[in-house]
């Protein structure tokens, strides 16, 4: 979905606040969004394109106005009503209805703490060939998409060098609608020239990682 949180390469958009510190959190009440995000009791359907995909429908001063956790707040309230697993006059309440029990239990602090040291893997098994190789030439495609996509405008229709192939992993256009497509994932390389003019001359490169339905041979 072409919206404003694809901002990359976009312009008058303020100065970019940097901090001088990288703690992850700034406020009180971070720390607890952030607890509460992680022992949310979650439906099969949610995933992290769901949730992205739901955040980026934001209208743009929000998305451009609203702290992140704040934007979290917002996204995953507007899940959890959109699931059928609470409702407006519940949120507006702070507490739950009398209603029939869900079949959702809430997590335990001891399964939030379990879950945050889970080693995950993330590829999936493919039993196609993958289409490019590292060295390869290939082109970003044109093309946007109405629903969730991770391919941004900045670098659409613009060629690049496969870098490597990082096997096959679930497609976000996808994974949004609920379905487990995995596609052969690219490590790209870009010529920052090629991507913004105003950098002619530079030798700098911008990689990106990219499924093989944005790509197409040059």
């Amino acid at each position: 979905m072409d919206g404003v949180h694809d901002l990359g390469g976009q312009q008058n958009h303020g100065a970019i606040a940097v901090r001088d510190d990288d703690a992850p959190f700034h406020d009180d009440w971070e720390w607890r969004m952030s607890g509460i995000a992680r022992a949310i009791a979650r439906p099969p359907s949610w995933n992290i394109d769901k949730f992205r995909f739901t955040r980026e429908q934001l209208q743009p001063v929000e998305y451009l106005t609203r702290p992140y956790f704040d934007q979290w707040c917002t996204t995953y309230a507007a899940m959890l009503v959109g699931s059928g697993l609470v409702t407006m006059e519940e949120l507006a309440a702070g507490r739950s209805a009398e209603r029939a029990p869900t079949s959702l239990k809430p997590m335990s602090v001891a399964d939030v703490a379990r879950l945050r040291n889970v080693s995950t893997r993330f590829d999936r098994p493919y039993e196609g060939a993958a289409r490019f190789g590292a060295g390869q030439p290939v082109r970003a495609r044109l093309s946007g998409s109405a629903g969730h996509t991770r391919l941004p405008r900045y670098v659409r229709g613009h060629a690049g060098v496969v870098r490597s192939l990082n096997g096959a992993h679930v497609v976000p256009d996808e994974s949004t609608e609920g379905r487990e497509v995995a596609e052969p994932l690219y490590t790209v390389s870009f010529m920052l020239a090629d991507l913004f003019p105003e950098r002619s001359g530079s030798a700098d490169r911008v990689s990106l990682d990219l499924w093989e339905r944005y790509l197409e041979p040059v």
